[in-house]
């Protein structure tokens, strides 16, 4: 496993470091200031590491006619009634459209960082173009985290790794020829701060296409520190991503499901943030450090739960001991088992209650 940690902000990312969380805010603020805040303050409540938004420009992304993606009909185009209220929306929208109500104008980006930082979250966003990244790199991000639709954006990456800023990069819709071919674009030009992410793009994702063995295949491969960026519904594939070693897990929350918006459906909940993040926290507690030693805890009990040689007659000094005078018998806090065999043929140097454990000194070596 890699050495070396990658340090963002206060935290540092490795193996055998506490799992880097990343409450993903995405656009679920629906273009909206105070919307963006109440996000920061859910994502500090329920303790994650991170809040990341996406910093981009309509104009710069993608072109006015473009379609939109089948997930963001889906989870658009079906509408509750809370969302017909709020926004009505027509099949005839183009992403162009959806991303201009969508954007996170670039006057909010300071005054977000510097709130999330207030509340001890570290603030991220994804750059979906050059400016968007020289943006974000004037404002002080700690890290650039790239969308799975820049993987094989090879001028972009190359670029971005000249700023030696940790890049966290996911690999969605990417085989393994196109995830080597940016990670070789990123070492060229001098970085070697990465982080790739497991990632499946769909919204929601689900548990047959997560492929959570990836992170393993991925690390195997590259010998870089591996994380999960997760679009299930739940908590279990971020949980089993851990316990395959993910270093990095990034889930998508919002403040009600029912909002308008192309990602609310396949978000967590405030209350289900928190949860996520408690199952994360437990998880990694879990897998402790590989060593196998008794923990502290189980010594006393072993005391009482394990056994130890014991009389099972009255035995009288001079006697032999035999397999019918002794036994094995709770607790054990006597001589141990495993010396059974050896005492038997041996005389005793005492007389012997019937049910007390032998001690060393009861017998002639």
């Amino acid at each position: 496993m890699p050495k070396q940690d990658i340090s963002i902000g206060t935290k540092k990312i490795g193996y055998g470091r506490p799992v880097f969380i990343i409450a993903e805010a995405g656009v679920n603020h629906n273009g909206k200031l105070s919307l963006a805040k109440k996000l920061i303050d859910v994502a500090a409540k329920a303790g994650a590491d991170a809040v990341k938004f996406q910093t981009f420009d309509p104009d710069t992304l993608v072109t006015k006619d473009a379609a939109k993606a089948e997930y963001q009909v889906r989870n658009e185009e079906n509408p509750s009634r809370l969302r017909r209220r709020v926004l009505p929306l027509g099949k005839g929208e183009s992403q162009y459209e959806m991303l201009k109500r969508l954007m996170l104008p670039r006057t909010y980006h300071s005054e977000l960082k510097r709130y999330a930082e207030k509340k001890g979250l570290i603030f991220l966003s994804t750059p979906f173009s050059l400016s968007d990244a020289q943006f974000l790199r004037t404002l002080g991000v700690p890290a650039f985290k790239v969308a799975s639709s820049d993987t094989n954006n090879l001028p972009f990456l190359s670029r971005i790794a000249t700023w030696k800023l940790p890049i966290i990069l996911s690999t969605g819709m990417a085989d393994m020829a196109e995830v080597k071919e940016a990670v070789r674009a990123i070492k060229k030009a001098g970085n070697t701060k990465l982080v790739l992410l497991q990632c499946t793009t769909n919204y929601p994702t689900a548990f047959t296409e997560t492929n959570l063995r990836a992170i393993q295949t991925l690390h195997k491969a590259f010998g870089l520190p591996v994380g999960f960026s997760d679009h299930t519904i739940g908590n279990e594939a971020a949980v089993a991503a851990v316990a395959l070693g993910a270093v990095v897990v990034e889930k998508h929350f919002t403040l009600d499901r029912d909002l308008p918006g192309p990602d609310h459906k396949a978000s967590l909940a405030p209350s289900e943030l928190l949860d996520f993040v408690t199952k994360v926290r437990n998880t990694e507690a879990a897998l402790g450090t590989g060593k196998k030693v008794p923990f502290t805890s189980e010594k006393e009990t072993a005391k009482v739960a394990r056994k130890s040689i014991v009389g099972t007659d009255d035995i009288k000094r001079g006697d032999r001991f035999t397999k019918r005078n002794l036994g094995i018998k709770r607790p054990g806090t006597g001589l141990l088992p495993k010396d059974y065999d050896g005492i038997i043929g041996k005389r005793a140097t005492r007389d012997i209650e019937a049910d007390t454990l032998l001690t060393k000194y009861d017998y002639k070596a």
